[in-house]
């Protein structure tokens, strides 16, 4: 028999912290829908008052890529327009 917590979905939950600028993965939590699942999130991971702002996502809608990481990344090796090393910098940016 399942019980109510096996029913929920699950969430991933990510954190904003005051100093950072983006949010960070943190966990994941079961919740019965996004508004309980903030609630359950402020509750378990921010406790100590560090964070900010709160994303909650369902797992089954985050899609990554499955293919093999080398050969997935690798045309963007091709493109050095996309390396800093491409530019030349002007004397005045003597601290970039």
């Amino acid at each position: 028999m399942l019980t109510v917590m096996q029913e929920w979905p699950l969430w991933e939950i990510f954190i904003r912290s005051k100093q950072g600028l983006s949010h960070k993965h943190v966990g994941s939590l079961h919740a019965a829908d996004a508004a309980m699942a903030i609630e359950h999130a402020r509750d378990v991971y921010t406790r100590r008052n560090e964070g900010i702002s709160i994303w909650v996502v369902e797992s089954s809608h985050l899609h990554a890529s499955t293919e093999d990481a080398a050969a997935f990344f690798d045309p963007a090796n091709d493109k050095v327009y996309r390396h800093p090393t491409f530019y030349d910098l002007p004397p005045e940016l003597r601290h970039m």
